[in-house]
């Protein structure tokens, strides 16, 4: 397998007049992006020497430089730790410190923040995004000979929370990113013609695996807001000629009850798609009542991210679902004696894949807990019915047995947040004398309500 940044390389080849990137000030055919990706590798492997395995911080909002930073330290061989921006210092200071970086790339509205966490953290050298633009406009556009050839080598380390605990960073390979584009664009059938709006921040694998690295794979345009705005998303939707858009619930929920939906020309739509949460079934129907297609899929940081997605003829006919697994991934639906469940039955979700993660970083004993005999156990609960449809009924740590009953908080959520006068909904659950643990009806007060 080769190297991922080779994609951008061989495009520059075969269709080097097509357009790759559109940002909001200016855009980029497969052979500029190309050449701007050699250039920027070039500079920071003959002016900061990085060597292949080194990692490299990037603490940004989106833009068309973050994608040819991701593609210019692939092949380089290093490794990409990408930063939330919404983190405070003393965040970031531990991913830094954990990471290893040696070298941090950042936008100076992020300096203060910078100065506060990147010596504490050992960070060798902060360069501003605005200052490496313009040294690696003058480097050579020459191809540099890719050091990832090999594709199984670490990409990229996105740091996971979790519900307890330290956050891990999930490390994900060249070869995870290569099979992530493939199940992605067999499962909605992603191509050159598409042109995929990037809703989704760069620093979650959501916004670089959901579609923006698909569609680049298949040679399609990827369109990049520098932040989520509903009005700007309608915009662009309009004036790119956008024919997928991938959002969290609560982005598609805004982008509705924007003043312009209704006078919106969605024509070169074929896809909303949704993932990151459990999507409201009345929202999935708001857009399907419209004549617009809303799949909604299923996906972790560890599986780069993509699990599950529905087909355009399943949309509609199971909504609420998840779908079902992506081409290239196994599932298991096992009990809490690891044995495999009857259709309709409660289980906990195990995956496996070339699209799971090598491991979390600097933590073999997470990792070993995690993936067990190469089956990832991702402690969310679903069911399968006879038609190998699956949905999500909980997570495995926020499950309630109340009077030895199990109770799923999400399918409580899920009914209450049908409700037109509910905005948001969730579901607690308190100690009960009686029952052992019972749902949350009023802050401070335990009954069977909800709260």
């Amino acid at each position: 397998m080769h190297g991922i940044a080779r994609w951008i390389d061989k495009r520059a080849e075969i269709t080097p007049e097509r357009i790759a990137l559109i940002g909001e000030e200016r855009r980029l055919s497969y052979l500029e992006m190309s050449q701007e990706v050699n250039r920027f590798a070039r500079l920071l492997a003959d002016r900061y020497q990085l060597k292949r395995g080194e990692r490299v911080g990037i603490l940004a909002a989106n833009s068309i430089e973050y994608l040819l930073l991701l593609f210019a330290i692939a092949k380089l061989g290093c490794i990409a730790v990408v930063l939330n921006i919404r983190l405070t210092p003393r965040e970031l200071e531990f991913q830094a410190s954990d990471s290893g970086m040696r070298l941090l790339i950042a936008e100076e509205s992020f300096a203060q923040a910078v100065e506060q966490f990147s010596t504490k953290a050992g960070v060798e050298r902060v360069l501003w995004m605005e200052r490496l633009k313009t040294a690696a406009a003058g480097c050579s556009a020459e191809r540099l000979d890719d050091d990832s050839a090999g594709g199984d080598i670490p990409f990229i380390i996105c740091y996971t929370s979790g519900t307890t605990g330290r956050p891990k960073g999930a490390v994900l390979t060249q070869a995870n990113m290569f099979w992530n584009a493939v199940n992605n664009c067999l499962a909605i059938d992603i191509t050159s013609n598409d042109r995929v709006l990037t809703l989704l921040p760069l620093f979650h694998i959501g916004g670089i695996g959901l579609f923006a690295f698909p569609a680049l794979f298949a040679g399609g345009t990827v369109v990049v807001p520098r932040r989520f705005d509903p009005e700007q998303a309608l915009r662009m939707i309009e004036a790119h000629k956008i024919s997928i858009v991938m959002g969290v619930p609560t982005m598609h929920d805004l982008i509705r009850r924007s003043l312009n939906f209704h006078e919106t020309d969605f024509r070169s739509v074929r896809w909303f798609y949704s993932g990151g949460a459990p999507c409201p079934r009345e929202l999935i129907s708001f857009y399907l009542e419209r004549g617009i297609t809303f799949g909604q899929g299923y996906g972790m940081t560890e599986t780069a991210p993509t699990v599950f997605m529905t087909s355009r003829e399943d949309c509609a006919k199971k909504p609420g679902s998840i779908g079902k697994p992506v081409m290239f991934c196994d599932i298991r639906i096992v009990d809490e004696h690891g044995r495999d469940v009857a259709a309709g039955e409660v289980g906990e979700l195990l995956v496996k894949g070339d699209n799971v993660m090598k491991e979390y970083w600097n933590l073999p004993e997470a990792t070993a807990a995690a993936i067990r005999e190469g089956w990832l156990a991702t402690g969310d609960l679903v069911t399968r019915d006879e038609e190998g449809f699956v949905t999500i009924v909980g997570r495995k740590k926020e499950m309630v047995i109340s009077g030895g009953e199990n109770i799923y908080p999400l399918e409580v959520e899920q009914v209450i947040a049908e409700l037109p006068a509910v905005a948001e909904v969730a579901v607690l659950d308190v100690p009960d004398p009686k029952w052992g643990e019972v749902g949350c009806r009023d802050r401070g007060q335990s009954g069977h309500g909800t709260g």
